[in-house]
């Protein structure tokens, strides 16, 4: 009866095997589910921004004015006969120093 008992065991053991350890295990199966989150959210975000660019480039196909307004943005080129006027932003007075407290 004991030697039954140990054959069942051990024949339990190699049927478990593949399940826990081998080529589609389980622990496999969990990494490949965790890289497949991770591929699907990288993704997500490379379909934005190539949505983002096709926006961008039919835009500058179809138009003078996004052109043109790259132009005046990113090289800061004028039209002729137009007077350039750069305000720039106050700078912040010195923060007044924190008066002492008196002594009584």
């Amino acid at each position: 009866m004991r030697a039954l008992t140990l054959f069942l065991l051990v024949l339990l053991l190699l049927l478990q095997w593949s399940l826990w350890l081998g080529k589609g295990s389980w622990l496999r199966v969990w990494q490949l589910d965790s890289q497949l989150t991770t591929l699907r959210t990288s993704n997500e975000k490379l379909v934005d921004r190539n949505l983002a660019l096709a926006a961008e480039v039919s835009d500058l196909k179809q138009g003078s004015s996004a052109i043109e307004e790259r132009a005046r943005s990113e090289l800061g080129m004028i039209k002729r006969g137009e007077v350039f006027f750069q305000l720039l932003e106050p700078r912040p007075a010195a923060a007044p120093a924190a008066a002492k407290p008196s002594a009584p």
